[in-house]
């Protein structure tokens, strides 16, 4: 099978040990490209690996990064002048 991948690149940020992990946002947009290329199915059974296997490290990265803010936002609510600890409730 041919494929047509946007990078060829062995490694990013996010995967190279001490370097700083993508914002977010680009993350996120990231693993959904990989997601589409693997639903289609043109990838050879290496490129897939690889691509799956990055993909797990972005989303691991995203719920690390969603969980630290959840933090911060427990963490900086304030009543009556003093910053205090409060439960997180997402909304649905």
């Amino acid at each position: 099978m041919t494929s047509k991948r946007k990078s060829e690149a062995p490694a990013t940020a996010a995967t190279e040990p001490g370097a700083q992990a993508p914002d977010f946002e680009a993350a996120l947009a990231e693993l959904e490209t990989i997601v589409e290329q693997l639903e289609r199915g043109e990838l050879s059974l290496e490129h897939a690996l690889r691509d799956f296997e990055h993909g797990v490290q972005l989303a691991r990265g995203c719920q690390q990064a969603l969980k630290t803010a959840e933090l911060k936002v427990q963490q900086l609510v304030e009543q009556d002048g003093q910053l205090r600890l409060e439960g997180f409730e997402p909304a649905e």
